[in-house]
């Protein structure tokens, strides 16, 4: 490794979801603004190789990268707020760290030497930082530890860390450690001591956190900073405060507010290229406070109790209402509950239908349901992955009269699977990183509603899937009045349907949540909200 790259590691305390992945990203921001280079890279504790199978209800959404990484939803915050694409060096798990060394192991690498935690594991984390350094460039790399201090999964990243400052040298290495303040009820008070006990649990490692912010839900006195910087070795000015924002977009401006973006290059004894321009970013937050008109978007989907589970949806309708000048109203309708006769009161005072990606057979009725509303009813819709299969299962069943219609995904044995297998899919066994995964090519139909939207005759989008529309029913679809106004460059895969006569019944079956940003939404999600806006007038 190079000792010209800087390094920021972020840690978490007192509790989980306490805000590293946000403030790692508008820190990140900050340093881009100010000339930098920036890397980032979140390190996951858990013992999985990946989340691409796991449970969105224990980790919400899977955020897949350009080059078909399955990764974690903080590198959506990343990818948002600085603007920046990310690769499969950006995220590693414990599960791809022991997978590696296990592998070693077995292929006699280590001579039938004892394999350790230190000196093995902690080297292989070493190794996959230095690989984002290097890959990228970067002056400076950003690593997120996940989860919270003191948890037992942690403590070799945490090691690894410690031995990285080390040898890339102290003068190269800042640590950011992100912490929460509780109040107590009955007196409102907030207190300072589990940040002192996580700063302590920290100590106890090796590390001593060089920064702290200090989250809480109100204000911060300048007194408790004090407290903490005293109890916790810091000096007065690196403990900020940091109230919790009511826009997300304004923690950068927040951060730059209170000076820790040069606080940072101070510490790490660089020199800024420029001075950082925050005013698209205030502009940004100040269209997101004005009053405006509001759009109701009913989101149809399964895993809605967990809100996470669609991040990135719920990202790019607040992007899209922004450049429609309209408030965006997500309605979280469960799609199990419209195939029991629930929910049905919101979808006929919505605006819109978006039905997001999901796997299993779990609420697809629901969808179906939802898709065929949209369309009898000329409600604008846009349908996303499964929300594609499900609107040319709906068209299928309504328009060519073929009842049986299904995907085989959900019933093998339907008479008509008008959503099938991938070919390149079928001898596939494991589970893990082996869908169609990543960015492929689209070429768009002039003059259709997609072509229109995006103004270009071929995009670039991420996919996330193993069954695709069956080409053997194409004929009949368009007969019926189906677009197919996205194909790939063979012409083989059906990148993108829509309706004829319908004022806006789009579907891909790529995720287009995951290229959307503040400040460059993306234009499926605009013309849906256009389409809304215009439904409501």
């Amino acid at each position: 490794m190079t000792t010209k790259t800087k390094y920021l590691f972020f840690t978490g305390g007192v509790v989980s979801s306490v805000g590293k992945g946000v403030t790692a990203a508008a820190l990140g921001l900050l340093l881009k603004e100010r000339g930098f280079k920036v890397a980032v890279q979140k390190l996951d504790p858990y013992i999985n190789v990946d989340p691409g199978t796991m449970s969105p209800y224990q980790h919400g959404e899977v955020y897949v990268l350009d080059d078909g990484a399955e990764t974690d939803l903080d590198l959506g915050h990343y990818e948002r707020f600085i603007d920046i694409r990310l690769s499969k060096v950006s995220n590693f798990t414990t599960g791809q760290v022991y997978a590696e060394i296990i592998s070693k192991e077995r292929r006699g690498d280590y001579l039938g030497g004892t394999i350790q935690v230190i000196p093995h594991i902690t080297n292989e984390i070493k190794r996959r930082i230095g690989l984002a350094a290097k890959e990228t460039k970067a002056d400076i790399v950003m690593l997120e530890v996940g989860g919270t201090v003191g948890d037992i999964e942690s403590q070799p990243f945490l090691e690894a860390l410690r031995q990285l400052r080390n040898e890339v040298g102290r003068e190269n290495c800042l640590f950011i450690h992100v912490t929460w303040l509780p109040v107590i009820g009955a007196t409102g008070e907030l207190k300072t001591k589990p940040t002192q006990h996580s700063v302590a649990a920290l100590r106890s490692i090796g590390i001593s956190p060089n920064i702290i912010i200090a989250r809480a839900d109100q204000d911060v006195d300048k007194s408790l900073c004090e407290k903490i910087a005293l109890f916790c070795d810091v000096e007065k000015d690196s403990v900020i405060p940091m109230k919790t924002a009511d826009v997300l977009y304004d923690v950068p401006l927040m951060l730059e507010k209170l000076g820790v973006g040069d606080l940072v290059v101070e510490k790490l004894k660089i020199k800024a290229t420029r001075k950082p321009n925050m005013r698209p970013w205030k502009k940004l937050v100040e269209e997101v406070r004005k009053p405006k008109p509001t759009v109701k978007v009913a989101l149809v989907g399964k895993y809605v109790e967990l809100q996470d589970a669609y991040m990135s949806v719920r990202e790019a309708l607040k992007h899209a209402a922004l450049a429609n000048s309209v408030e965006v109203d997500i309605q979280w309708i469960h799609s199990a509950d419209l195939e029991k006769d629930k929910g049905w009161d919101v979808i006929k005072h919505t605006d819109a239908i978006l039905v997001p990606g999901g796997f299993g057979s779990r609420g697809v009725e629901g969808k179906i349901l939802a898709s065929r509303y949209a369309r009898e009813h000329k409600i604008p819709y846009l349908g996303l992955c499964l929300g594609m299969q499900v609107m040319c299962i709906d068209f299928a069943r309504g328009a060519l009269d073929l009842e049986d219609a299904n995907s085989s995904e959900f019933d093998r044995g339907t008479e008509h699977p008008v959503i099938d297998l991938m070919h390149d899919q079928r001898s596939i066994t494991d589970m893990g990183g082996t869908m169609r995964l990543g960015l492929y090519p689209c070429l768009l139909t002039k003059n259709s509603k997609a072509g229109l939207a995006y103004g270009v005759p071929r995009v670039d989008e991420r996919h996330r899937h193993r069954f695709e529309f069956n080409n053997d029913y194409r004929k009949q679809f368009e007969e019926a009045g189906m677009v197919f106004s996205g194909l790939s460059p063979d012409g083989r895969l059906v990148e993108i349907v829509e309706l004829k006569d319908h004022p806006y019944m789009v579907a891909s079956q790529f995720h287009p949540e995951f290229l959307s940003r503040p400040m460059n939404p993306h234009p499926l999600f605009v013309g849906l909200l256009k389409a809304a806006k215009g439904k409501g007038k």
